[in-house]
């Protein structure tokens, strides 16, 4: 049986890719910290679906989850072809008024389990001759983004891990997709549901299951990144192609300034 296993499948973008999966007929893993989600995730994609869905409930923060998931897909015999690090957490705040253990939470989170899953089920891909990766990073990857700093550095460090696997694992039958979305359409941000809804309809924020068919996609394609929505990708090229000086000139304009403590 070919498995797909994805992290932070209870919710969110989680839940759509475990949804895209199951239509494609993969059976599911679906692994969260939250059980009473988790299994009406199972429950839905086993009567849309048909297929057959495990649930593993467990901290993905705590330093020995990568190794307890590997360990329990082996010894239920859980072939698992492809990989979603899909799991995420997202706190407003700058680095000095923010929780240390929080900070905390999200670094072992976002990078260190990442980091662990990959290393574990990419050798046991390469050993079945082949499967696929996909990893979430942000379009906050590429800028400065003060509010955020501690998740926007995370997030850097799965673009240049991910970009880097590729390579290792070029040519081996595993491929390793990074998805860089920009935002979600989430009631996390401090905004009015007209003005949310507003922004969907200008494409600055894009709904989670458009960007789970998007990295799907991609990731079936064997591509190596993937930044869903056409205003995420401008951002992305402006912030690439702005000199410093001039990306911090903007970034303390009295108006984006009242903005990011807005949201």
């Amino acid at each position: 049986m070919s498995y797909a296993l994805i992290t932070g499948a209870s919710s969110g973008i989680g839940r759509h890719y475990a949804a895209q999966m199951a239509g494609r007929g993969y059976d599911i893993i679906a692994v969260s910290n939250q059980p009473v989600e988790l299994e009406s995730t199972a429950q839905e994609l086993r009567s849309a679906y048909g297929v057959r869905v495990h649930c593993i409930d467990i901290d993905l923060a705590t330093s020995d989850a990568a190794l307890t998931i590997f360990n329990r897909c082996n010894s239920e015999g859980w072939r698992v072809d492809v990989l979603i690090c899909n799991a995420g957490m997202l706190l407003f705040s700058t680095l000095v008024n923010t929780d240390p253990q929080r900070l905390a939470t999200i670094i072992n989170l976002h990078c260190t389990t990442t980091t662990l899953l990959c290393r574990y089920f990419a050798d046991s891909m390469k050993q079945q001759g082949g499967g696929k990766i996909l990893i979430m990073s942000s379009s906050t990857a590429w800028l400065p983004y003060p509010t955020i700093s501690h998740y926007a550095a995370t997030k850097a460090y799965l673009k240049s891990f991910g970009s880097s696997l590729w390579y290792e694992l070029h040519r081996s039958g595993v491929s390793v997709t990074v998805v860089f979305p920009g935002a979600v359409d989430t009631p996390l941000y401090k905004l009015s549901d007209k003005l949310r809804r507003r922004f969907v309809q200008l494409g600055v924020m894009m709904r989670p299951e458009a960007i789970a068919k998007r990295g799907v996609r991609a990731m079936m394609r064997g591509r190596r990144r993937v930044t869903p929505g056409l205003f995420t990708k401008f951002v992305v090229v402006v912030c690439a192609l702005l000199p410093a000086r001039v990306l911090d000139i903007f970034l303390l304009l009295p108006p984006i300034k009242r903005l990011l403590q807005r949201i």
